[in-house]
């Protein structure tokens, strides 16, 4: 047995992994789809239908697949996938069928690998201070995805767009030995007990719900609704933001490489900042009032990316959207095991995460055929706000965080 606690180990290594899985490919991609769209000459609609069709085809990978294993091995399965999608990518002629099955095996990996695995794993090692520890690791997503920037631009500018996406392929095969030696799914493969105590605490012993009882639980309906909502409208803001750029007045391409490149760099690094206060606050206040503080701020940042021109700068919205964009995703596994239990936890988010992507990949496509419906972003962005309203008054709805007993 080990003399000291090995949850740190489970926190730093669940950073590396998260952030290569996640943060590096996810919050990069949206880079391409102009280029796409030049090389292709897809229309708009056709580029962002990837995801969201996708995403429906995987529909049955969360619940099925990912509480039946490790999930220290779910992310080497899944960054495989993706490596795999992204080399495909990289060698498209223009065939949208190509397209869209690597997009099947983009979402099938990223469901693999990005944050239900995290989240399971962090979960088990930590109750007290959960909401830190889960905040330390969503910083790898911000940390290691604000280096897409410095990695793809210059290599799109010097090479082309097809060298930057195999790079961020290859990039994946670095979770794979942290993943394989370092992470540890439970506290009791190594005789250890979460947070370091001597004995288990009484939540781990509360019995894992079945999805029947999920679903005949209202709570979980507003956590599922409120966080689909916010969650879509976080995915319209971050797939549509170059291109509301390029509307509002970034007619050159290296200009609007740099706009879209200081945003997202910014957003991400402001990410970090949300998901360690965030999680701190998760700990010490109640999270029901955290949660719909945040799902607030996500709508307010709507008018900012509307104010973004060529004269100005795109800092305050990145600052104020990549703050609560961070907190946002982190806290939806945090309420569930408050919620309903750690032990619960995979099954939760095995239902939850696979309708957030749902919501992640629609709206974003629903803005596309609105954009092209109205001939401008203004309506479609108008329709994201009021997508973020709902979606905080649904947790304002949530009981008391101290329900895990419900009988």
């Amino acid at each position: 047995m080990p003399k000291s606690f090995y949850g740190r180990w489970i926190v730093l290594a669940s950073c590396m992994t998260f952030g290569i899985s996640v943060g590096l490919p996810y919050y990069n991609m949206p880079f391409f789809y102009d280029y796409y769209k030049n090389a292709f000459h897809w229309q708009l609609h056709d580029i962002t239908l990837g995801f969201p069709l996708a995403a429906l085809l995987t529909l049955w990978v969360g619940p099925l697949l990912v509480p039946r294993f490790s999930p220290r091995k779910l992310v080497v399965a899944g960054t495989a996938l993706t490596l795999l999608a992204f080399v495909g990518f990289s060698r498209m002629t223009g065939d949208l069928h190509v397209y869209y099955f690597l997009w099947f095996l983009y979402t099938f990996g990223y469901i693999l690998s990005g944050p239900i695995p995290h989240q399971i794993m962090v979960s088990h090692w930590y109750r007290r201070n959960r909401g830190s520890a889960m905040g330390i690791v969503y910083v790898g997503v911000g940390l290691i995805g604000a280096q897409g920037p410095r990695l793809i631009k210059p290599l799109t500018e010097h090479y082309d767009f097809r060298t930057a996406l195999m790079a961020v392929g290859f990039v994946m095969i670095a979770a794979w030995p942290i993943a394989l030696f370092v992470l540890k799914d439970r506290p009791s493969d190594i005789g250890q007990f979460p947070d370091g105590d001597a004995e288990a605490h009484a939540e781990s012993r509360i019995e894992p719900r079945t999805f029947g009882y999920l679903l005949r639980q209202p709570p979980f309906w507003l956590l599922l609704i409120g966080s689909l909502c916010s969650i879509g409208a976080i995915g319209a803001i971050n797939q549509h933001m170059k291109l509301v750029f390029a509307e509002q007045g970034f007619t050159n391409q290296v200009q609007l490489n740099g706009a879209w490149g200081t945003a997202t760099t910014w957003i991400l690094y402001s990410s970090i900042v949300g998901r360690l206060l965030i999680g701190r606050f998760a700990d010490i206040l109640s999270m029901k009032w955290v949660m719909t503080a945040t799902y607030f701020i996500v709508a307010a940042t709507i008018p900012l990316l509307l104010s973004v021109t060529p004269s100005g700068s795109p800092h305050l919205f990145a600052v104020v959207f990549g703050f609560a964009m961070g907190a946002d995703y982190m806290l939806i596994p945090l309420m569930a095991a408050k919620q309903f239990g750690v032990n619960s936890i995979a099954r939760a988010m095995a239902i939850i995460l696979p309708v957030n992507t749902i919501g992640q990949t629609w709206v974003p496509l629903g803005v596309s055929f609105l954009r092209e419906r109205f001939g401008s972003y203004a309506a479609p962005m108008n329709f994201v706000l009021a997508l973020a309203a709902i979606g905080a008054i649904a947790i304002l709805l949530l009981p008391r965080d101290e329900v895990v007993d419900r009988r």
